[in-house]
């Protein structure tokens, strides 16, 4: 079986890799893939209806969406970190991973109980609170399985994989939409179903990294310093948060720009949960060529280049042009890329920097960073939308995110140690 781990030998032999993107990665990528592929599913047919089902459905304003936006994005970042430090010290990754996958399938279930807008809110913490867990420790074994010079590519394949999952969540939902008397307690309903089965394919078929592994950095020397320290001591992985702090304060939620596009084109409610369905289209089929290209021009160029990709979706959304086709493809065009020029990207260019025995609490702790940014930037741009409405809010958070990038480059916010020409 594929999913199997029998190349390891020859990427820790850093023999050369087989011609082709997919097949320059081992076993484990291929698997945590197909578990985010499953659970993506799940998350994104509640992500797709979720907006016009607490504003339309359950009259929940736009400040308050915000909030809660925010708490989608960023509320228990925190537990990255926790969950982080639990996985390197057991060096039980997998397990804490499937910790967080379970608990997320839990909350499928509660939200057909769930019947308010804070009811939904408390739910959605605790599924956030699934996400905070397994993020860091999966990435930390897609990181450790395979060289440096591969981390791009790796989470490129990973990241095409998880996508797949965000296409056909939202053409899930709308099909369940669609054919069900009881719509969205119907597509709660499939989502919990699926999201299990994500569960059991994390226990068949990942493996845990073993001691040595090729994407290992030299061990650092013990030192009597908390890990945190420590981590926050390195150069690169310091200029990593703020860069990812600085630009995810200004980044707004897709789920804004798809409201955005909803207004500007009166889109029927029925069909709303087809609008992720492009961006995840695009971020499929860009992930592992933007993920090579990080490997060979530089991970800080594309990362920066991705946020420029948004602005100028921001932009468009901001000008007077027709509301029509051209418009919906060219901004879900420009997310889907900026997805795929940030995401795993981020990743790839942490997971060489950090030592293997703090591999996930480093990724965990720029993951936080990130996360609750992105958690102030929604508060943010909720409440702007409230008080003066949402084409003064997208264009206050473009002026932020233009002044942002300029300050990043200019100060080289990404620039650490080359890496297989990684930097």
């Amino acid at each position: 079986m594929y999913l199997s781990t029998s190349r390891a030998a020859d990427i820790a032999g850093d023999t050369p890799a087989p011609k082709g993107p997919l097949r320059a990665v081992p076993g484990t990528v291929f698997a945590l893939g197909l578990v985010s592929l499953v659970t993506d599913v799940s998350a994104e047919m509640v992500t797709a209806v979720l907006p016009l089902y607490l504003m339309a459905g359950l009259g929940m304003t736009p400040l308050a969406f915000g909030a809660l936006d925010g708490l989608h994005q960023g509320a228990t970042a925190l537990l990255r970190i926790a969950g982080g430090r639990i996985a390197d010290r057991t060096r039980r990754r997998k397990l804490v991973a499937g910790a967080g996958y379970a608990l997320s399938a839990a909350c499928k279930a509660a939200l057909l109980a769930a019947t308010t807008p804070w009811s939904v809110a408390a739910v959605l913490a605790a599924d956030r609170t699934g996400k905070g867990l397994r993020t860091a420790p999966r990435d930390a074994l897609i990181s450790l399985s395979c060289p440096p010079r591969l981390q791009g590519r790796a989470f490129g394949v990973h990241r095409a994989l998880d996508t797949a999952g965000a296409l056909l969540g939202p053409l899930a939902a709308f099909g369940v939409l669609w054919v069900a008397v009881d719509g969205y307690e119907a597509v709660f309903t499939v989502s919990c179903c699926i999201a299990v089965l994500g569960v059991v394919l994390l226990a068949l078929f990942v493996r845990e990294a073993p001691a040595g592994a090729p994407g290992a950095a030299p061990a650092a020397a013990r030192a009597p310093l908390p890990p945190l320290v420590t981590l926050l001591r390195l150069p690169g992985l310091r200029r990593l948060c703020l860069t990812a702090a600085v630009l995810g304060l200004f980044t707004v939620g897709d789920a804004f720009l798809y409201l955005l596009l909803q207004r500007r084109l009166d889109l029927p409610a029925g069909y709303f949960p087809l609008l992720p369905v492009g961006t995840a289209a695009v971020f499929l089929l860009a992930a592992v060529p933007v993920g090579r290209l990080a490997d060979r021009l530089g991970r800080r160029r594309v990362f920066l280049g991705g946020h420029v990709l948004l602005l100028g979706g921001c932009l468009l959304l901001l000008a007077p042009v027709p509301a029509g086709a051209a418009l919906v493809v060219a901004v879900l065009a420009l997310l889907g890329l900026f997805y795929a020029a940030t995401d795993g990207v981020l990743m790839a260019a942490a997971g060489p920097l950090l030592p293997a025995e703090l591999r996930t609490t480093g990724l965990a702790v720029l993951q936080t960073a990130q996360a609750l940014a992105r958690f102030g930037g929604s508060l943010l741009f909720g409440a702007a939308w409230t008080l003066w409405g949402p084409g003064t809010a997208l264009g206050l958070a473009s002026g932020g995110l233009l002044l942002s990038l300029a300050a990043v480059a200019v100060s080289g916010g990404m620039r650490g140690p080359r890496a297989g020409g990684a930097s």
